[in-house]
């Protein structure tokens, strides 16, 4: 069930309504109410996935009862591997395994030989790779016993499959989130108006941006060996914001979504395209999934201590998995090397002192933000490429100052299209500049300013052509 659905237009209030009006006199009477919308919200899609997301949830569940009950070491890693083989196991075999057999049969064919191997027809399920990170957390927390085990099967339960955040995050930390669901929540009115202003900015992100930069975007990535390279930066340019428009449209649609019904999620952007090197895109940056990988896999290998070069390993290892996380295609991994290569002068120079932190003047500050925005914008063109060839076709056509059509001005209604776009970004990132400065870390806004985003979204967004969310296929 998408957000931007006449479904969840017509789900959403009934949830509303039974959970503040019919059910709210206990947290066992409210848990019963989210857990059975959570299971119709993610079931909408394919009733089979229900069984996958159930089996996942049991398994940690009794994982984690174990875990709190046995002292002895060695029985404690093998009921954590169990953990960890299942669920990804699981993700593997949904999301990887048509990747690892073709990539193995290719190798074979470099060589020289060639075998046959049939692809499985697999549905993904979709926000498999969130709430698999969700689940594995618990049980690796309560392993380091920096958690305590739940006995509350139906708080657990609610606690995977909250459907806000289920399918593209953010990504939560059973510390977080779990112990919500054991009180009795009562309405705030102060919560529900921020979780409101979330709601409308996050389909302002969705429907405005990113759907109507996707026709543009899609036509030029689909046809780009045809395309002049003033056209493939604005096809570049406007998948940055796609991307982004999608992505933490959708976390503000369910950070906001979660505060009508009085829980709290962790923020999950930090207006990345206002970072001024590397290191801090990926503070701003999907951050519930780079503090995941921080804590659950840097961490362990070893973090930044020991030699510079087991470090620098590290922060490769990061960087690859993460590109790998995103999906089974060659040009996932390479985007993650990409940053990996960008990051690690950064990470060796502050290892190193080498760099002054202090802040420094406007102008310098304004270079460095589009410095930085212009390497993750072609890094991005890697993200959406259907191959590494072609990522680096498109690149090349662009540095090469090739002749070619203009798909964003081939008709009218395309041009009117980009020109709304173009005109969004610039108010999205006026109004990111102005709360950024503020201090603030989501955007805040009185209630005219609702109404004319409200208006906005209505008249320039890009309704009939709404479009799924990118990051449901990860």
């Amino acid at each position: 069930m998408l957000f931007n659905s006449i479904d969840f237009a017509v789900f959403f209030p009934i949830v509303f309504i039974l959970y503040w009006f019919v059910f709210s006199k206990t947290n066992t009477r409210q848990n019963w109410v989210v857990l059975i919308a959570s299971y119709v919200f993610y079931g909408f899609w394919d009733w089979r996935f229900l069984i996958l997301i159930l089996f996942s949830s049991i398994i940690d569940f009794f994982i984690g009862k174990k875990l709190g009950k046995v002292e002895d070491s060695s029985k404690r890693k093998i009921f954590l591997t169990i953990s960890i083989v299942v669920n990804l196991g699981l993700l593997g075999f949904f999301k990887y395994y048509n990747f690892f057999l073709e990539s193995f049969t290719s190798a074979f064919t470099f060589f020289g030989s060639s075998i046959s191997a049939e692809r499985l027809t697999i549905i993904l399920p979709v926000g498999i790779s969130f709430y698999t990170f969700q689940t594995l957390s618990y049980s690796i927390d309560i392993y380091r016993q920096k958690l305590e085990p739940t006995n509350n099967f139906l708080a657990f339960l609610s606690f995977v499959s909250f459907f806000p955040q289920l399918v593209a995050g953010p990504i939560e930390r059973a510390s977080n989130l779990l112990p919500q669901f054991y009180k009795k929540r009562t309405f705030s009115y102060e919560k529900a108006v921020s979780g409101v202003q979330l709601i409308v900015w996050g389909f302002f992100k969705k429907i405005v941006i990113a759907d109507n930069a996707s026709i543009i975007v899609n036509g030029i990535f689909n046809n780009y060996e045809n395309q002049s390279f003033e056209s493939l930066l604005i096809g570049a340019f406007l998948f940055s914001f796609q991307i982004y428009g999608d992505f933490s449209g959708y976390s503000d649609i369910a950070i906001g979504t979660a505060r009508l019904f009085n829980f709290d999620l962790m923020t999950n952007f930090k207006f990345p395209y206002l970072s001024k090197n590397i290191g801090e895109f990926w503070k701003r940056w999907h951050i519930s999934l780079s503090t995941w990988f921080r804590d659950y896999l840097y961490i362990p290998l070893g973090g930044s201590k020991g030699t510079l070069l087991k470090s620098i390993r590290n922060v490769g290892i990061v960087f690859i998995v993460s590109g790998f996380w995103h999906g089974a295609n060659w040009t996932f991994i390479f985007w993650g090397f990409i940053h990996a290569v960008l990051y690690i002068p950064l990470f060796i120079a502050l290892k190193k002192k080498k760099i002054d932190v202090k802040k420094t003047n406007i102008n310098l500050n304004i270079l460095k933000i589009a410095v930085t925005f212009i390497l993750v914008m072609f890094s991005w063109i890697v993200f959406r490429s259907l191959s590494i060839t072609d990522a680096f076709n498109y690149i090349s056509r662009i540095l090469s100052l090739t002749n070619g059509g203009s798909f964003y001005a081939s008709t009218s209604k395309y041009l009117i299209i980009t020109g709304i776009t173009f005109c969004s970004i610039v108010f999205l990132i006026a109004t990111e500049l102005y709360n950024d400065k503020k201090g603030r870390v989501e955007t805040y806004f009185n209630s005219y300013f609702l109404i004319f985003l409200c208006l906005f979204i209505a008249f320039l967004g890009a309704i009939k052509n709404h479009a799924d969310f990118i990051y449901f296929q990860f």
